[in-house]
């Protein structure tokens, strides 16, 4: 501590008396920091939970923790490891001193839990002093343009969801289910404050049409494009719509979705996106039209819409240095054109 006034170095032991080291972090049970999350295992196989994985939405869980060997594994996106590589990922950082610290939060959250198969876990994930406000945080906002997503909309369509864990205030971005649920996101979590259900937006006219989405931000985005291209007439109440929120909850979609002449799909590119869109035109025929070519070579709607705005971004980059080029150009052009003038009337 050489260097150091009493002041900090008081300061100092103080900080790194509260922070958590790796070996600290890696006695904590990944089963047991999941469920403080709100993740719950689908299912048991011997010594291995499998889950749905908290990284996206999907049907069939492809997530698994080996509960003897403390370890994860994701076989859909090929990524694995300890409590801190799940950190990495959930809360998308590299820097180990965030993690541990994110890691150190939540651990006071974390409790013994046993699972109870086809029924409700045991123990309930706490999301204390939930207050939904009209969506404000400048960070949201934030989040929601590193999406491509019209910010306005967002306001009108989501609602800003504050709450504790532990003692620790967090705030998310939450999308309304028909059950009284939420869908909450921010930059670093992904995850639902119960009751989970799908999100049925009814227009004050009924309509023979109906668009369908997997997530929020699909919605979100699909309602943004709309817009931009169509900023006189985007008829945006023009049909209803169905956000499943999980294609694991498609079978609660079938029934609402009967009373609609058209159907039209914006499902993932992905093998879950693929086999609901099949398992719609099982059940409804020609009504079902699937609508995922229109961002052909994306997993989903936001993903298009995200690179469309790379791509302005990138043209706007490069507007200046080309307008730059040909200005130069133009006065190489000139001085050469009057070089020559005079040329000829020095021979004059």
């Amino acid at each position: 501590m050489k260097g150091y006034g009493r002041k900090t170095q008081k300061q100092y032991l103080l900080k790194t008396r509260n922070m958590m080291n790796m070996n600290e972090a890696k006695q904590i049970r990944i089963e047991e920091y999941l469920h403080s999350l709100g993740y719950s295992p689908v299912r048991q196989q011997g010594g291995s939970l499998w889950y749905n994985s908290p990284f996206r939405d999907e049907q069939e869980p492809s997530f698994k923790v080996n509960t003897e060997r403390n370890l994860w594994y994701d076989f859909g996106a090929g990524k694995g490891g300890n409590i801190i590589a799940l950190a990495q990922e959930l809360y998308a950082s590299d820097s180990l001193p965030y993690l541990l610290e994110r890691i150190r939060e939540q651990a006071q959250n974390v409790r013994p839990v046993s699972f109870s198969f086809g029924k409700q876990p045991l123990s309930k994930p706490s999301f204390r002093q939930l207050e939904v406000v009209p969506l404000s945080s400048p960070a949201l906002y934030t989040y929601l343009r590193q999406r491509g997503i019209n910010t306005e909309l967002a306001k009108r369509e989501c609602r800003e969801v504050r709450y504790l864990t532990g003692e620790t205030p967090y705030y998310a971005i939450g999308f309304p289910n028909r059950s009284g649920g939420y869908e909450i996101r921010n930059k670093h979590f992904k995850g639902c404050i119960a009751p989970k259900d799908i999100t049925h937006i009814r227009q004050s006219e009924s309509k023979e049409a109906c668009y369908i989405f997997e997530g929020f931000m699909d919605y979100l985005s699909f309602l943004t494009l709309r817009l931009e291209r169509c900023p006189d007439r985007p008829e945006l109440d023009g049909q209803d719509y169905i956000v499943l929120n999980s294609t694991s909850d498609l079978s609660k979609a079938i029934r609402p979705l009967g009373g609609y002449e058209s159907i039209h799909c914006f499902l993932d590119n992905d093998k879950a996106g693929i086999e609901a869109v099949q398992e719609l035109q099982k059940e409804y025929g020609l009504r079902i039209r699937d609508a995922s070519h229109i961002y052909e070579g994306y997993n989903d709607l936001n993903d298009f819409l995200r690179d469309k705005r790379s791509g302005q971004a990138q043209r706007q980059q490069e507007k200046p240095e080309a307008e730059k080029r040909q200005r130069q150009s133009s006065r190489r052009r000139k001085a050469k054109g009057s070089g020559c003038s005079r040329t000829a009337t020095g021979r004059l």
